[in-house]
């Protein structure tokens, strides 16, 4: 009797996998691995062809979503339970796999150069493994549907990142900047797997869809407890996101890192960040909209002003300043990104709502890596990278200025910058039609206000240079990056309504 007991039990718990679907983040956890054990066997002269083996995996993994296009797929499933799975391919997870593995391809592409440049410095197969093992984790967590998937990736994300931060070695900046990401962000995952706990144990389930429908029904004597969770799950992610007042890591982090490594945080970190906070809020606790809803239209609020208010009162002369202003940029750019999502806790169709997030992040990715290219190019030769140094950049590298001052109006949101200004415009509607009012007043606010150094930095580009204006050579990987974000970017900006539609709608 024991054992015909057992076998419903034995059989519940096996589970199929679709390979197909796990493809992409599994391609790249293999390709880092690889390049990982090679690197004992390559001699010294031959180990850049490291980077161009983690260049090609990341494009055969980018490559990999094209046959996920045609129907969502589902695996590791609970048998009896065909909506609670732990992986899900559908148009969510796809738009955002591409986004961090193509944030991962520029970002290796702005490596090839700065390893080449600072050979002695960088172990590099140790770089080119903790990137891709990274990349694996930002691709595995728009896929995840359960908590413990959803933190095992964020982890798998972050912890590569830390010594990605930190990896120049006897450099006293990079190690100060990878020991506070670390230890703000060993916090913030603390604080959230105390919120999971706190759900599992009112709803005894982790399944995104089983704990939606669980939470509804808790017991009155568990109800503070399952609020409890939800607001401390939600800090992780917030976190990530750099969301107001878990932000102060950025600047100092994006300054001591490598510039590549800084390019990718801002992006593909953004990334992972903002898909976990929209499965928590929208596919696990949608009946808690009237707690998380407030809450992120104030975080939404507070990042974008403070963002924006410290990157207007960066000195243009000051050491590293073009990289700190870029890093109080993205937390302003957080707060519009935030915005979608706070709508979605006051609209009846959320998950519609906040492809509106998705949208802007697929923009804002493209240009900011390309402004970022250009930093990179810049530090070749001023090694201080201030705003000031960028005077005159037209008289020694005219299409490179030029491409410069477009990734800038494109943040701002202003013309030839079409694709910002139609992000920020669907953001904003998002905000009006919840009935976010005041929300949207503080984001005009802020876009003028951002307006100014935007604009500010893309005058200075056109001036003439104070002495002999300095020579900048392009390297091919630089020259790929800067195309490819300068193509997508032109692209967007003659056919914004391909990335609405594209990622607006029907995401889930």
């Amino acid at each position: 009797m024991s054992a015909l007991a057992a076998q419903p039990l034995a059989a519940n718990l096996v589970q199929s996998v679709d390979w197909l679907a796990i493809a992409p983040p599994t391609l790249t956890a293999v390709v880092g691995l690889a390049v990982l054990i090679a690197d004992l066997f390559v001699p010294e002269t031959r180990k850049p062809l490291l980077g161009w083996v983690s260049v090609a995996g990341l494009a055969a993994a980018a490559a990999l979503l094209l046959p996920l296009l045609d129907h969502d797929r589902s695996t590791f499933c609970l048998n009896g339970a065909p909506r609670a799975c732990s992986y899900t391919a559908d148009r969510f997870t796809l738009v955002v796999q591409f986004l961090v593995l193509g944030g991962a391809l520029l970002t290796a592409l702005l490596s090839l150069t700065a390893l080449k440049d600072g050979r002695s410095r960088y172990p590099q197969g140790e770089f080119w493994f903790l990137l891709l093992s990274s990349a694996a984790g930002a691709a595995l967590l728009p896929a995840s549907r359960d908590l413990a998937t959803l933190i095992v990736a964020l982890e798998v994300a972050s912890l590569p990142a830390f010594a990605l931060v930190g990896i120049r070695h006897g450099d006293r900046r990079s190690s100060e900047a990878a020991l506070k990401f670390f230890l703000s962000s060993v916090t913030a995952t603390a604080v959230s797997l105390m919120g999971v706990s706190f759900v599992y144990v009112t709803t005894g389930s982790l399944y995104l869809t089983q704990v939606a429908d669980r939470i509804q029904h808790v017991d009155g004597q568990l109800h503070t407890l399952a609020q409890t969770g939800v607001v401390l799950t939600l800090v992780g992610f917030a976190f990530k996101t750099a969301a107001v007042p878990f932000h102060f890591w950025v600047p100092d982090t994006y300054v001591g890192a490598p510039l590549p490594i800084a390019s990718y945080l801002s992006v593909v970190g953004k990334a992972v960040g903002f898909s976990g906070l929209i499965l928590v809020t929208v596919v696990a606790f949608p009946s808690y909209a009237d707690v998380w809803g407030p809450a992120l239209a104030v975080l939404a609020a507070l990042t974008m002003t403070v963002g924006n208010v410290a990157a207007l009162r960066q000195q243009a002369t000051r050491a590293y300043s073009a990289v700190r202003l870029l890093a109080w940029s993205s937390v302003g750019q957080a707060g519009y990104l935030l915005v979608p999502i706070a709508a979605a806790g006051y609209t009846e169709d959320a998950r519609k709502t906040v492809g509106s997030t998705v949208a802007y992040a697929l923009m804002y990715a493209a240009v900011n890596l390309g402004a970022f290219a250009v930093a990179a190019l810049v530090a070749r030769t001023r090694h201080l990278n201030r705003v000031s140094d960028y005077r005159g950049l037209y008289a020694s590298n005219p299409l490179t200025a030029l491409l410069l001052a477009f990734f800038l109006l494109c943040l701002a949101g202003l013309p030839p910058g079409v694709i910002g200004l139609f992000a920020k415009v669907t953001v904003f509607s998002t905000a009006v039609d919840a009935g976010l009012g005041w929300l949207a007043v503080v984001m005009a606010v802020n876009v003028v206000i951002a307006l100014y150094y935007y604009l500010q930095w893309a005058t200075l580009l056109f001036r003439a240079p104070e002495g002999e204006p300095a020579q900048h050579a392009l390297p091919a990987p630089l020259t790929a990056a800067l195309a490819l974000t300068g193509a997508l970017g032109i692209a967007l900006s003659g056919a914004p309504q391909l990335v609405l539609r594209f990622a607006g709608t029907g995401l889930f």
